[in-house]
Order: structure tokens, then C-alpha cells, then sequence
């Protein structure tokens, strides 16, 4: 059966004026919570990533860079490749990075000036303490860049009182809007090392500096380039719903929902990947899979058998977990018990010692408490 698309409807858009993508920026500082200047990017959060680490990852910088997941080995290697001196600190993918781990590398290495992890990862469903973290890069005056693309709207996610210098964000999470428009923070400190680079990174679309002088120190009265406009007002309309239903609001529904998916899984005698409540992140449920149970069989034994996706473990982790996203709109308590349901049923239909019913009445009891 084909789709029917009205005439016009998305083929021949209604043209987005510098006045409108202005407007838009305005949303998404709202949103945040900004007093900060707001880049909205014309691709998916892999430009804004790429453009914050091409400009701070220049020769003669020293980066400390966190990894608990693979975003923040990627940024690395960014860094790396414009010529800056990356220090690596790698995680356990099944906990948080601590804010003395990061102090004590910041203490052994002085000359460090730029800080960069990753808030939330969905990949292996932990969060980092960001205000702690924020707190030790304040006491050392280092830069901080958060990748913050999938926590922004289901983590709290406090930039200015924590004095955050970049932020990276994307909407297609836990905002529920589009995946081809990304946006970012940049404080004034965050411009000023932009510009003091030896060479600053210019005449390219991963130039946040060719941004600000064409659009932000231009007055904001001509688009640079050529706009998404489906994408942006996919960004508008995710906007209105999330400021609508209150940001506030939005994270503790990510939060309940969390609780309520982590207690089910619990309740069925599965293992949580993520063994402490407040390293979990609340945009997924991770589970760590039996060692008699094969990844492949039981995702495809939980969608074709009971409508329920599970998400396998990326990298490393495809063939030792799975996870019950639950982000965005379906932060709700339907995707909370399908999937608690479905994963356990899949696991009893493939030999693994569950409980359905004490998974599900676990999760209820959660939801209602």
C-alpha cells in the first residue's frame, strides 16, 4: 500500500525566514534554560560533535576525555585528529564515571585546559554525575564540553548554574523531535578559546566561528546556508510539546518510568547492566543476557512473538545486553510493562530461569508508588 502525501505537504514547504530560525534558537534556550548564545546545526548531533571538537581539538591543547561509552571514545579520536593531546580516561561501561577519578587526573596533569564527557549513554545506559563533575572543572578552570545529546529533556540538565562552556544537544531522544537538526551552547569563555586557537578552525561547515560571525554577530538577519526546513519545524513543534508539558515535568516522567522498568526487570530475576539506581540512565533499561541465552534469538523472539523491541548492546556489548528503551513519548507506562512482559516471556520461551508475573507486578507496584 502506498503513502498518500497531500499535495505540497512535504514537497513544497513554506520558505523559514531568519526571523522564524531566530524564534526557533529562542525554543531551544528556553528549553535549556540558557542565558548562553544557541547554535541550531542543519544536520544530526554527529556535526555538532564533530564541529565542538574540531574547534577546541587544536595543536598545543591538552584534553582530559572521559569514556563510558563509545560517543565518548569518538570524541577522542575528534580531538586527536586536529592535532590536540588527548588523556583518555577509560570506564567500565557498567557504571559512571566519579568525580574523584576526574579530579585526580586534573590534579596529575595540570596543563590539562579542556574537559569533554558524555551526560547520559544510552548505548550502555548509564548517566554521569554532571553537577560533581562540573564542580571539579570550576575548582581547575578547565572547559567543560558535555555531550548532552541524549540527556537533554530526561535528565536534569542545569548549564548556566553549573557553569557549563559547551553543550552539545540533540532532539530525537528524550525531546521526541527530529534526528537531522542538532543544536549547542557556547559561553562566552567557550568563544574567546575558539578564537584564541593558533589557527582557528575556519571556511567549513564544522566552523562554529564562520557561524557566529554570519549569523549571531551578523544580527541574525540572513540563514547562512541553506535551512532544513522540515527538520526545523520538526524542532518547533518538539519544542511547543516539551515546554507545553513543562521540562520539569518531562524529566520526572523519564525518571518514573526508569524506576518503574528497572524494578520490573528486577522482579522477573533478570541482571540490571547497570547495578546502582543512580548511575542508570533514565532514557533506557539496561539488561545484562544470561549466559545460556543467545542476543539474536531473544530480540527476535520478543518482537516477532510479543511486539516488543529490545535494543541489542552496540559494539562490544551487542552480544551481552539489551535494552528496553524508553525515551520521549514512550517514556510511558505502556512501554514500561510490554516490555517487561515481553522480555521475560522471551527468556522463559528460550530456557532462561524468569518470573512474567513478579516482573510485572513489580513494575506495577513501581508505577503506582
Amino acid at each position: 500500500m502506498s503513502l498518500a502525501i497531500p499535495n505540497g505537504a512535504l514537497l513544497d514547504p513554506p520558505a523559514l525566514s531568519a526571523d522564524r530560525f531566530a524564534a526557533i534558537e529562542r525554543d531551544v534556550a528556553r528549553l535549556l534554560g540558557t542565558e548562553q548564545d544557541v547554535v541550531v546545526l542543519q544536520a544530526e548531533a554527529i556535526l555538532a560533535l564533530e564541529a565542538v571538537a574540531r574547534g577546541v581539538g587544536v595543536q598545543g591543547t591538552v584534553c582530559l576525555n572521559v569514556i563510558t561509552g563509545p560517543y565518548g571514545a569518538h570524541f577522542g579520536e575528534w580531538l586527536a585528529a586536529g592535532g590536540a593531546e588527548v588523556v583518555d580516561l577509560e570506564i567500565p561501561l557498567e557504571r559512571a564515571v566519579t568525580a574523584d577519578e576526574i579530579a585526580r587526573v586534573l590534579e596529575d596533569r595540570p596543563e590539562i585546559s579542556v574537559l569533554s564527557f558524555v551526560h547520559a549513554e544510552v548505548a550502555t545506559g548509564t548517566v554521569n554525575p554532571l553537577p560533581e563533575i562540573a564542580e571539579v572543572a570550576r575548582e581547575h578552570d578547565v572547559l567543560t564540553v558535555v555531550d548532552a545529546v541524549a540527556s537533554v529533556g530526561g535528565h536534569a540538565l542545569p548549564i548556566d548554574e553549573t557553569g557549563l562552556d559547551i553543550v552539545m544537544v540533540g532532539p530525537q531522544k528524550a525531546l521526541g523531535g527530529p534526528a537531522g537538526v542538532s543544536a549547542l551552547t557556547v559561553s562566552a569563555r567557550a568563544w574567546e578559546t575558539l578564537a584564541a586557537a593558533p589557527t582557528p578552525w575556519r571556511g567549513s561547515i564544522l566552523s562554529l566561528l564562520d557561524w557566529k560571525e554570519r549569523w549571531i554577530d551578523a544580527g541574525r538577519q540572513a540563514i547562512p546556508g541553506t535551512p532544513a526546513v522540515l527538520e526545523m519545524l520538526a524542532l518547533e513543534a518538539a519544542c511547543a510539546r516539551v515546554l507545553a508539558e513543562g521540562v520539569d515535568a518531562g524529566i520526572a516522567r523519564h525518571a518514573r518510568t526508569s524506576r518503574a522498568c528497572r524494578a520490573g526487570v528486577a522482579g522477573l530475576g533478570a541482571a540490571l547492566w547497570v547495578a546502582e539506581d543512580a548511575e542508570a540512565c533514565q532514557l533506557t533499561t539496561a539488561i545484562r543476557l544470561p549466559d545460556e541465552v543467545d542476543r539474536a534469538e531473544l530480540v527476535d523472539r520478543a518482537r516477532d512473538v510479543y511486539g516488543v523491541a529490545l535494543t541489542p548492546g552496540g559494539g562490544s556489548l551487542r552480544d551481552v545486553m539489551v535494552r528496553i528503551d524508553h525515551m520521549g513519548p514512550a517514556a510511558n507506562e505502556r512501554t514500561v510493562l510490554a516490555g517487561v512482559a515481553g522480555l521475560g516471556a522471551a527468556l522463559a520461551d528460550l530456557g532462561a530461569s524468569t518470573d512474567v508475573g513478579a516482573g510485572v507486578a513489580a513494575a506495577v507496584a513501581a508505577l503506582r508508588g
